[in-house]
């Protein structure tokens, strides 16, 4: 499918009055028309995330929250999953909850009518958000958020310089990367911030999920994805999902300036085996003997260092007075 004509020439508009939009706007705008134009997920799209490789993922993310909340002594909180695709993770995670006595409310932070529609149709009961700021503030939140944060518009700096998005030969193309590259993503430093202020203060958890690095790094890691293959991020706007790794560090650094016990990171595969994934998979394959391989191949998949267990990491934040989450 080629570049939304509106889109395109929304931003060709854009450069045209400016010479040169900032690469984070780009991102911004990219991604806003993707994400509100599809669903993304699956062997049909454009790439696939750990809750759809197996229900394993979304139940032990459930289990984690209710053996959390037990031990806090809490049972009146809120469920909060940030960017929830179609749903899925929540849909495990209640499930799994539900066995230990606990059915939360549930809120999503979602800004997609097409993914509104999927999640709707996983968690009926569930009351959607533009951004967290509208978030229950009367009772304790349990937060997830799991690929979100490298979906959020990054600032790249080259030689004390913003990089910019201009036109050059009627295409769009990025300033060159003659120096070296420092990125940043203030969206996601912002809204952990908010997150973590409210935690503070009324009680609860976050959770974030993500691939990436504990920084600082330099270089640069934005990418497209389309299809299942890497794509040109500056071909096709707003037709391919804009990523970039995500920098734990100054995330865990807002969650604990906002008064938070900050956790991690650890790797995806040692958090979710220490969670009991192995377990869970042997269970599994007893009760279903016809899906044993694919649930040893999605138990590798999730938690093998050579697939998602080593780059992608998790980290945690809870407020004054919870215990250590688990996984940690």
């Amino acid at each position: 499918m080629p570049a939304s004509p509106d889109l395109a020439d929304s931003l060709r508009a854009r450069v045209d009055a400016a010479g040169a939009i900032p690469l984070a706007a780009w991102m911004a705008a990219c991604n806003a028309h993707y994400y509100a134009t599809r669903d993304p997920l699956g062997r049909g799209g454009d790439f696939i995330t750990a809750p759809e490789i197996s229900q394993m993922f979304g139940e032990l993310i459930g289990l984690w929250a209710a053996n959390l909340a037990g031990r806090a002594g809490v049972a009146d909180f809120a469920w909060v999953e940030l960017g929830p695709g179609r749903g899925t993770l929540t849909a495990d995670a209640l499930r799994a909850m539900a066995r230990a006595g606990l059915k939360p409310p549930v809120h999503f932070v979602e800004t997609s009518p097409v993914l509104r529609r999927a999640q709707a149709e996983r968690v009926p009961d569930a009351v959607w958000h533009d951004s967290v700021g509208s978030l229950p503030a009367d009772r304790p939140l349990i937060v997830v958020g799991n690929e979100f944060v490298d979906a959020l518009p990054i600032v790249q700096m080259v030689n004390g310089r913003e990089r910019m998005v201009r036109l050059e030969g009627g295409r769009f193309a990025a300033d060159p990367l003659d120096g070296e590259v420092i990125e940043t993503c203030p969206a996601g430093v912002a809204i952990v911030a908010a997150l973590a202020e409210r935690i503070a203060r009324r009680g609860g958890a976050l959770l974030l999920i993500d691939y990436g690095h504990a920084g600082p790094v330099t270089g640069d890691t934005l990418q497209a994805v389309r299809g299942h293959r890497f794509a040109d991020p500056f071909a096709d706007p707003g037709e391919a999902d804009l990523t970039a790794h995500v920098d734990f560090t100054p995330l865990l650094a807002a969650a604990r300036a906002a008064g938070c016990a900050a956790s991690g990171p650890v790797g995806q595969g040692a958090f979710l085996e220490s969670l009991g994934l192995g377990p869970r998979a042997a269970m599994l394959a007893r009760a279903q003997p016809a899906r044993t391989e694919e649930i040893v191949l999605a138990r590798a998949r999730l938690a093998e260092a050579d697939q998602m267990g080593t780059l992608f990491k998790v980290i945690a934040a809870v407020a004054p007075g919870w215990p250590m989450p688990a996984g940690f």
